[in-house]
């Protein structure tokens, strides 16, 4: 596999392997839940696993660096033109783009995939509450769940390996939970993922959400959420049986949904101000058996 630019010239190995460095550190630092998972991924499949969740977190997080929606969108469109191949030149000065530009590459990756992740993180540049359940799902799943099936086919040698059903649930009861997990953070920037008929139904306002007031009707659209997720979860162990072991590690994370779900559920929990993490050495531990169980 050789190492090539954008346009095609040799590039120096040390210089992708400090791209895919970068995107190791990155990770560790700042997704700790996928970092930990990774590590059970054959070791030459890491790198290029950890350049898709780069990836995943420099556009996730566009949002909090930007000052308004427009510049938000510049920044997106800039990701849309390095996956369709019509960047502007300055892809390789971009660690996170040189090593996932690479990966897409070696793997033959889907690029639909990532414009639909794109796609999906405008809704992040703009202060409208989620509309519908449905709406809520198909962004967890343009998302999440599309980052599971990416890392699946590179766990795979860029060949199918099947679970796309496993990977559509395991994406949203994964993202779903971190959505609540993140609504202190949202709630503050006027962000609401809540969708807006769970609010109507338990009569309660985006405002209510954004301003901090909460109440019973906020809590009880949380609790919805919360339901949503154990489905998702669920249905993503009903069909374990489909998920080969050389892809599970892409699947892990989702082994820490419960303890997440049950943090929130415990008394005293306050959406606006409750920490819900649990303590690495029992995420490891979680990650470590789920993984022995799906691996042998």
């Amino acid at each position: 596999m050789s190492l090539q630019t954008t346009n095609g010239q040799p590039l120096p190995p040390q210089g992708l392997e400090g791209a895919y460095r970068y995107c190791e550190t990155l990770i560790r630092d700042v997704d700790k839940d996928r970092y930990l998972a990774t590590l059970f991924a054959a070791a030459d499949k890491r790198p290029h696993v950890f350049a898709i969740y780069a990836f995943n977190f420099e556009i996730s997080r566009i949002r909090e660096v930007v000052s308004d929606s427009l510049p938000g969108e510049v920044r997106l469109q800039w990701w849309r033109d390095l996956i369709n191949g019509s960047d502007h030149g300055d892809v390789m000065a971009n660690p996170v783009a040189a090593a996932l530009r690479h990966t897409i590459a070696a793997f033959n990756l889907p690029r639909e995939a990532f414009a639909g992740m794109i796609d999906a993180r405008i809704f992040d540049l703009y202060d409208d509450p989620m509309p519908t359940v449905a709406d809520l799902e198909g962004y967890c799943g343009e998302t999440s769940s599309a980052l599971i099936r990416l890392v699946s086919l590179v766990l795979a040698g860029g060949r199918d390996p099947g679970a796309a059903d496993a990977a559509g649930h395991a994406g949203v009861a994964y993202a779903v939970t971190g959505l609540m997990r993140a609504f202190p953070w949202h709630a503050m920037n006027g962000q609401v993922y809540i969708p807006k008929e769970y609010l109507l139904h338990y009569g309660a306002t985006r405002d209510d959400v954004a301003s901090g007031r909460g109440g019973p009707g906020v809590m009880a659209a949380l609790a919805e959420m919360r339901r949503l997720a154990r489905h998702h979860l669920e249905q993503t162990r009903q069909l374990r049986n489909t998920i080969v072991p050389e892809i599970a590690p892409a699947f892990l994370p989702v082994s820490l949904v419960d303890a997440y779900l049950a943090a929130m559920e415990k008394p005293g929990y306050d959406p606006y101000t409750s920490v819900i993490q649990s303590p690495q050495w029992r995420r490891q531990w979680t990650l470590w058996r789920q993984a022995r169980r799906a691996m042998h």
